[in-house]
């Protein structure tokens, strides 16, 4: 068995630690970021608990179809050894362009969710700083995470 980083069939255990990854840290920023929206101090015990699983769960279907559709667009075979920071980049871009806009269109526009006075906000739309963090920190981390470890595996 071919263990080596350039080994052709390594994208789909990539994909799959990116996933585990994703769903873990995303669950850590959802429930720590809480206090940067109103529904911290306004929600019941119940509604604040579904809107972390439920924005987990958004979370990590946004990253994989970011993902699978950098790979679609400009990925190799051999990925992650071959294409690795172009994916990466544009996985990131696609992930904070959804971001960005479903930040505008939830606040702004459909008044589904708000922040509250200690979410620091990103002109021109108000988006908000914590979610942009998240889509610039959280992908990077567990897309190097899941390239790493096929190295060491």
């Amino acid at each position: 068995m071919n263990t080596s980083p350039t080994s052709d069939g390594d994208w789909l255990p990539a994909l799959r630690r990116y996933a585990m990854f994703i769903a873990i840290a995303n669950l850590i920023w959802e429930a720590s970021h809480l206090p940067l929206y109103t529904i911290w101090s306004e929600g019941k015990p119940r509604e604040i608990a579904f809107a972390v699983a439920h924005c987990t769960g958004g979370d990590l279907l946004i990253a994989i179809g970011c993902l699978i559709l950098a790979l679609i667009l400009i990925g190799a075979p051999s990925w992650p050894a071959a294409r690795f920071v172009p994916v990466m980049a544009v996985a990131v871009t696609f992930g904070l362009t959804y971001t960005g806009y479903s930040e505008w269109l939830n606040v702004e526009v459909r008044s589904s969710w708000a922040y509250s006075d200690a979410m620091p906000v990103v002109p021109p739309f108000g988006t908000g700083l914590s979610p942009l963090l998240q889509w610039l920190v959280l992908p990077p981390l567990g897309l190097l995470w899941a390239r790493r470890a096929r190295c060491l595996g």
